[in-house]
């Protein structure tokens, strides 16, 4: 019981911090906004997917692609607070407490992966105008799927914020690891035709399964005209490559790495000086 209150209380210090700061929700929104309506639009323009089906076009593909991308930023900006709390103080209060330190972890990771599903509404709010149909199971699917996301990556960058103790040295960490994640999982361009060193990183990309979730719930609220029907563009999407797994498997998945990304946060967190 002593562990869920310590979980608990960090969770919701997270999210009240996060209510508390309106220009955070800005800057985090405001990228992915930008790659969407510009970025994207640029490079619809003068872009055909190979092997796309009919009535596909790249603002469909790229849309969910943008959601991974506003859980990505916000997952990790969830684990730069460790940094800050600990050059400020609120950290060594509570570390020495004899509160369990992976309650400490598991608050955090808690805290970011519901950050980044409340920041994830207004993405999804969008989905109309990319040509998305929206219902209440798709839209409830899609919250599940970011937090599932943001538990996974969150807990990466728990794991490496856990050890640095300087915020230049997690920037170029993070630098490192963020967008080469970003691209390596599809999300801007399709992977089935990538070389083979490439289909290793990316087959060891967390966020690649994550971003295959997201196409497999987004796209079924696309239907396109079809000689003999009118599919989804999911089903078509998965016939023509463009979709790695089904749904149940890409959260199979992503939950094992969730749980693995975890656990190993929680010891790294636990036996850090």
């Amino acid at each position: 019981m002593e562990a869920l209150r310590v979980t608990y209380a960090i969770w919701l210090r997270e999210v009240k911090l996060f209510v508390r700061e309106p220009t955070r929700l800005v800057g985090m929104i405001g990228q992915p906004l930008l790659y969407l309506l510009i970025v994207g639009q640029g490079i619809a323009s003068g872009l055909t997917l190979k092997g796309a089906p009919a009535g596909m076009g790249y603002m469909h593909f790229i849309y969910p692609g943008i959601i991974g991308m506003s859980v990505l930023f916000t997952s990790m900006f969830a684990a730069v607070s460790i940094i800050w709390d600990r050059e400020f103080g609120f950290l060594k209060e509570v570390l020495v407490s004899p509160a369990p330190r992976w309650a400490v972890a598991m608050g955090k990771i808690l805290g970011g992966a519901t950050v980044a599903m409340m920041q994830s509404v207004i993405l999804i709010a969008l989905a109309p105008f990319v040509g998305v149909a929206l219902s209440v199971p798709m839209v409830l699917e899609l919250l599940l799927l970011c937090f599932l996301i943001s538990c996974a990556i969150t807990s990466l960058g728990v794991s490496i914020a856990a050890r640095m103790r300087s915020m230049q040295g997690f920037q170029m960490i993070m630098n490192f690891l963020v967008m080469p994640m970003y691209f390596l999982s599809g999300a801007m361009f399709p992977t089935k035709d990538i070389p083979a060193w490439m289909q290793v990183l990316t087959t060891a990309d967390p966020l690649t399964y994550g971003v295959d979730a997201l196409r497999n719930v987004v796209w079924s609220g696309v239907w396109i005209a079809a000689p003999g029907g009118d599919p989804s563009l999911a089903e078509a999407a998965r016939t023509s490559g463009l979709l790695r797994l089904d749904l149940s498997a890409d959260v199979a998945v992503l939950a094992a790495i969730a749980v693995l990304l975890a656990a190993t946060a929680a010891f790294v967190f636990s036996t850090a000086d």
